[in-house]
């Protein structure tokens, strides 16, 4: 997949938002391993702070292949999504 090359290129050069832009074409492009894809979308999504499209993008990843890295990914998201703590909000 030589485009994933351009791709870490992009990330590469911080341009983030481009890189994503580019798997969203590979994605809609039938590409081969989709889940792959996704996860990698779903990191750059994640750092982009756009969380809940990021956490999408890690359940489509899993769903496509349930022992792909996303997984963990997912499971730290959603750790990440349901930590509460009490003393931030009240001083």
């Amino acid at each position: 997949m030589g485009q994933l090359q351009n791709i870490d290129t992009l990330i590469g050069a911080g341009l983030i938002e481009e890189a994503a832009a580019a798997l969203t074409s590979l994605i809609e492009a039938g590409a081969d391993r989709p889940d792959e894809l996704y996860f990698r979308r779903g990191k750059l999504f994640w750092r982009l702070g756009r969380r809940g499209e990021a956490t999408s993008d890690y359940m489509k990843a899993v769903a496509y292949n349930p022992s792909s890295p996303a997984a963990r990914a997912l499971e730290n998201a959603r750790d990440i999504e349901a930590f509460f703590n009490p003393d931030l909000y009240n001083p």
